[in-house]
């Protein structure tokens, strides 16, 4: 934002006299040096004098604070962003306008406090750290639904010849039938950028699971697996739950090896999830006497699925069985055929029409947390966007780290692990991660507090590490996940839609502080409520909530909260 500010516009004249004189030529006379003359500024009727308005030059600073807010915020730096929202309102009501004693400075600070309440409202809803991140839909499923209509019955014949010049060695057999070529045309046409895509944002694991499988004897080409399954994203979800590059169902990953609770899902860290692959796959391998064809159809559907195939059919090899419609699902049957077809392509690229530039890994340092951390913080920190911080730590489920962990390894950018280490050792506990905790009282169970605190009971039980039915103690302590809450609340109190809900703050301005005010903080004492605050200090509770953006009338003993209330006489 580009501040106005008036300029009067000085016309400078130069005037420079010479004298000029007859003389005799043997004797000319010599004119000293003039000095230079500025003439005053002319000032006329049509000369126009642009003068400073102080008003435009504190709304446009307030602005520019907003915004400064706004990029903050996009980047997950909520620290700093409060602090940028706070300026953008502080500057007006420090003025000696008061926030709303002149009309364009009022309808501006309106304006302002209903646009951070929106951020703030929309900020506190996506949690406290707890709000789960996003993920993205995995390929796997519009891959099959795909195969059934858009794969060619009979491949074309430039496709066959290409592949059978192909001289790359496999170390899963690989035939060249109808089904296998067909997918390499539909990777070569319809799907050419797509593949491409994943194979480039595949070289960046590449070296890791090759390295993975190298040391468990497992074949290399099965590295290209995650190609078709996740088009190598590690927030991948499929429709069914599946997750991450290898999309590990929950209890098959449980099964090998990989942590899932409320706060890690380790089937989205590449390398765990790897080792755990190339465990499963060997099992696989085991189970079905080294064919990879069966061995990556029970991938797909499930081992005890292909076994009952393979008993009710009386054959032992996948092109027959998938010959049989009735005995494996259409999506089996098409799936080995468009991973092998995956595979073909990967090991040799351009002979199939594919050329790209590698996808470079991104370097990072480790951190040793020895306590929960939020990682927009760790954001703010390395001044970095906090979704960097999430996609180098692709297994954590929200933004804080997981709260009984100690000694969590925490991935960081490259060059920032001192900067980090540093700012862990100055900032007291309670600044790291905004958790609250609640003392369990007698008889009182989960389902009672999840009620009392309006969260859901299952976000407590897990958050807890306890499971639904579980028993709890008076005296215990228990984290309160909050986030999922605080948007309903807000919408709940006045019980008006999500849109008007919003607008609240800028609803409530009936209070709002100006120059007849002054700023104290007052710490709300045990027993104090919004209500009886607001009546010691002749201020209504609207106003209360929204000089200090409360989503709620909830506060507690403790609580800082500030108040503009009149000057003394």
């Amino acid at each position: 934002m580009v501040r106005r500010f008036g300029r009067a516009w000085l016309a400078v004249v130069p005037f420079v006299a010479a004298a000029c004189g007859a003389g005799a030529r043997s004797a000319p006379v010599t004119t000293p040096a003039q000095p230079l003359v500025v003439a005053p500024p002319l000032v006329t009727p049509s000369t126009p004098l642009l003068v400073a308005d102080p008003v435009e030059d504190l709304i446009a600073t307030s602005e520019h604070h907003f915004e400064a807010g706004q990029s903050e915020l996009a980047q997950g730096h909520v620290e700093a962003a409060r602090r940028e929202f706070d300026k953008a309102l502080a500057v007006l009501m420090d003025s000696s306008y008061g926030g709303r004693t002149e009309p364009r400075i009022r309808e501006h600070f309106d304006r302002m406090v209903d646009r951070i309440s929106a951020y703030e409202i929309r900020a506190l809803a996506e949690g406290d750290g707890f709000t789960e991140k996003q993920y993205e839909p995995a390929s796997i499923d519009d891959l099959l639904a795909m195969s059934a209509s858009a794969v060619p019955a009979a491949p074309d014949e430039a496709t066959a010849n290409s592949a059978r010049a192909d001289s790359v060695e496999h170390d899963v057999p690989i035939p060249l039938n109808q089904r296998v070529l067909a997918f390499i045309e539909l990777f070569q046409g319809r799907l050419h950028d797509f593949l491409e895509e994943g194979m480039r944002r595949g070289t960046s694991y590449l070296p890791m699971i090759q390295s993975v499988f190298r040391a468990e004897g497992l074949p290399l080409d099965l590295a290209y697996i995650p190609l078709v399954e996740s088009a190598f994203k590690p927030n991948a979800l499929s429709r069914a739950k599946a997750k991450g590059v290898w999309q590990f169902m929950r209890g098959t990953g449980a099964e090998n090896g990989l942590r899932q609770d409320w706060y890690i899902d380790e089937r989205s860290d590449p390398e765990k999830a790897t080792v755990a692959a190339a465990k499963y796959l060997s099992t696989l391998a085991k189970m079905f006497d080294g064919d990879w064809h069966l061995a990556l159809a029970s991938y797909n559907g499930g081992p005890g699925r292909v076994q009952r195939a393979m008993k009710r059919g009386r054959l032992d090899n996948f092109w027959s069985l998938a010959a049989k419609p009735n005995l494996l699902p259409r999506e089996t049957r098409d799936y080995v055929p468009m991973i092998l077809a995956a595979i073909v392509i990967a090991r040799n690229p351009l002979q199939y029409g594919f050329d790209f530039e590698p996808f470079e890994p991104v370097p990072y340092d480790t951190v040793m947390l020895p306590r929960p951390v939020d990682l927009r913080r760790v954001a703010e920190w390395t001044e970095t966007p906090v979704d960097a911080i999430q996609a180098l730590n692709p297994e954590l489920r929200r933004w804080t780290t997981p709260v009984r962990d100690t000694d969590y390894e925490l991935k960081v950018p490259h060059g920032t692990a001192d900067i980090v280490q540093s700012r862990l050792a100055e900032s007291a506990t309670g600044d790291l991660a905004a958790l609250k905790w609640y003392t369990v009282r007698p008889g009182e169970t989960l389902t009672s507090i999840s009620r009392k605190l309006r969260v859901s009971r299952t976000d407590l039980a897990e958050a807890n590490y306890l499971k639904v039915s579980s028993r709890i103690a008076a005296g215990q302590q228990l984290m309160v996940p909050h986030e999922a809450t605080v948007l309903m609340a807000a919408r709940t109190e006045r019980s008006v839609p999500v849109a008007e809900s919003r607008r609240l703050a800028a609803d409530t301005v009936v209070d709002a502080p100006s120059a007849d005010r002054v700023k104290v903080v007052y710490e709300v004492k045990q027993g104090d409520t919004l209500s009886s605050i607001a009546s010691v200090f002749r201020t209504t509770v609207a106003a209360l909530r929204t000089w200090n953006r409360l989503p709620s009338t909830r506060i507690e003993a403790g609580d800082q909260l500030t108040i503009y209330t009149a000057r003394a006489n």
